[in-house]
Parts: C-alpha cells; sequence; structure tokens
C-alpha cells in the first residue's frame, strides 16, 4: 500500500481512469464486431454500422485511451472489409486535362 497521500490520491484516479478506459476500449470493440457482422450479412444498415464504429475508435483515439495508429489500423481494416464486400474501387488518380 502506499505510504504517502499523493501516492494514494494517484491509485485512486488511476483506477477511475482505468474503469473508464475499459468502457470505452469495450465500447468500440463492440461497434467493430457489430459493425464487421453487418457486413457479412450485406444489410443495408452496414454502412451506418460502419459509420458508427469509426466515429467510436475516433472518439477513443481523441481521449488518448487509444493510440492514434492503433484506432487507424482498425479503421483501415474495417474499411477494407467494407470495400470489399460493396465491391468501391479504389480512385486511380485522373489525369491532369
Amino acid at each position: 500500500m502506499a505510504n504517502t497521500k499523493s501516492a494514494q490520491k494517484r491509485i485512486r484516479t488511476n483506477e477511475r481512469k482505468r474503469v473508464r478506459n475499459v468502457m470505452y476500449r469495450s465500447k468500440a470493440k463492440t461497434m467493430i464486431k457489430k459493425a464487421e457482422q453487418s457486413l457479412s450479412g450485406d444489410n443495408l444498415t452496414s454502412a451506418e454500422a460502419v459509420r458508427e464504429a469509426i466515429r467510436t475508435l475516433d472518439k477513443a483515439a481523441v481521449k488518448g485511451i487509444l493510440h492514434k495508429n492503433n484506432a487507424a489500423r482498425r479503421k483501415s481494416r474495417l474499411m477494407k472489409k467494407f470495400n470489399i464486400t460493396f465491391g468501391a474501387q479504389p480512385q486511380a488518380a485522373q489525369p491532369a486535362e
């Protein structure tokens, strides 16, 4: 156990932050899972589910719960699956006229 008052306070604040972070990480994972499940079903709501998952990842990254590169990697993987499912072709650079 901590000896000083400041160390005891750090233990309390760290626990509060840990609980909050677990909640956001869990929500992000749940949203990704829902989006991937909707992609496998070819629903019309797939785009909305993907948008919500990306939004949740962005919020977690801004709050510092996920590292920005971790969030970017997860978004990239999700968008890759989305594009494969709906046949979106990558945009080629248009020649200047």
